[in-house]
């Protein structure tokens, strides 16, 4: 078992890498790490020798004083190395550098100057290091004006806001779970080798989309106009749109935008609803639940999906992975409803009624891997 540290584990990379390896808890044992245990050397050292791999993350990305940039960023590097050389361990460290690092701004200064000293600590302690050269990153829980544009337009759009484009330029983008499974391929890689054996690596991780800015704000705004404002799902043909559609999706306030009541077309007859529209593939059912009831207590880490009550009272919940706060909806057969299901949400439905509750489920199925995509855990 390989014991996984990870700073900055609370930010947006972090939390992703966190809640992935902790779905393979036969493989890794995770060692907590908080950001003041940089401000407390008994904790960082403790912290240190407890690791066989330390992905070092944690980094300041923006400030209005490029020189605090450059030096927090460098600050952090060397605590780190100091703190290994205090304890006389050689961690397998990764580090995350960027794409930026040509640049010449403090930033990437920053990250090409660390990435240079983790290298000399591996070759004159017999440590291992992997220098990991990032592009930009998107996808759910991303902040916005900080991690990615694409987190910001997304915010923006869902508080009905327009953004606005300064340079139609071309971003160069990976999903933050594709970058997450390159970070564990990179621990693995390693982690057969002997604790004693001196590895320098600089992996260069490929962005998987490149798109104009305007191009992109062209596909959420269509999301918006689908989604938030029909309720309809929209064209989700590839990898890139799916994976664009979950992370637009995390930035709704879910609590006030759910349950999105459907429109009733009723005559002489009886009724019609229209409970999912589709503008892309993907899998309906439905399925039928005694009172009392309660199905799912689980989450998607790539799919999206779709509940819609059409007969009965139902109760669903969601929570984010690594939360304790649960939202709940009541959703009524008498008026038609749905709620959707974000990734990294674990989600349940319950029959509150007293008759039998009639659901109706969509769920995206274009990914094609062999990988699992759920994964239980109660709300």
């Amino acid at each position: 078992m390989v014991r996984i540290g990870i700073t900055g584990q609370a930010g947006f990379i972090g939390t992703h890498l966190f809640n992935t390896l902790s779905l393979f808890r036969e493989k890794y044992l995770l060692v907590p790490c908080s950001d003041d245990y940089f401000d407390d050397e008994e904790k960082l050292n403790e912290f240190v020798a407890s690791c066989d791999a330390i992905v070092h993350l944690a980094a300041m990305n923006r400030h209005n004083d490029p020189a605090v940039i450059y030096g927090t960023n460098l600050r952090l590097v060397k605590q780190l190395i100091k703190a290994c050389e205090t304890t006389c361990t050689t961690p397998h460290i990764l580090f995350s550098s960027s794409t930026q690092e040509d640049k010449e701004n403090p930033y990437g200064r920053s990250k090409k100057e660390g990435r240079k000293l983790f290298e000399t600590w591996a070759d004159t302690q017999g440590g291992q290091f992997t220098g990991l050269i990032i592009p930009n990153v998107y996808g759910p829980f991303g902040h916005p004006y900080y991690n990615s544009v694409v987190a910001t337009f997304c915010h923006l759009l869902t508080h009905n806001e327009q953004p606005k484009i300064d340079v139609d330029g071309d971003l160069k983008l990976i999903y933050v779970s594709e970058l997450v499974s390159q970070i564990k391929e990179c621990i693995d890689q390693v982690a057969g080798n002997h604790q004693d054996q001196v590895v320098i690596n600089e992996v260069l991780i490929q962005h998987t989309v490149e798109i104009k800015v305007s191009s992109l704000l062209k596909i959420l705004n269509d999301y918006k106009a689908r989604y938030f404002e029909k309720g309809e799902i929209p064209e989700l043909n590839s990898t890139f749109r799916i994976n664009l559609f979950n992370t637009f999706l995390c930035y709704i306030d879910h609590a006030s935008f759910f349950p999105f009541h459907l429109k009733i077309n009723a005559d002489n007859r009886g009724s019609f609803v229209e409970t999912v529209k589709l503008n892309s593939g993907g899998q309906v059912s439905f399925s039928t639940t005694v009172p009392g009831i309660t199905r799912g207590n689980h989450f998607h880490t790539r799919k999206a999906e779709r509940f819609a009550v059409i007969k009965g009272k139902a109760r669903i919940e969601l929570r984010r992975i690594g939360t304790d706060k649960v939202v709940s909806f009541e959703l009524d057969g008498t008026r038609p409803s749905f709620v959707d299901m974000p990734v990294w949400y674990t989600h349940n439905i319950t029959n509150v009624g007293t008759e039998e509750l009639y659901t109706i489920f969509w769920i995206n199925e274009f990914y094609n891997s062999e990988d699992p995509d759920t994964y239980f855990e109660v709300v």
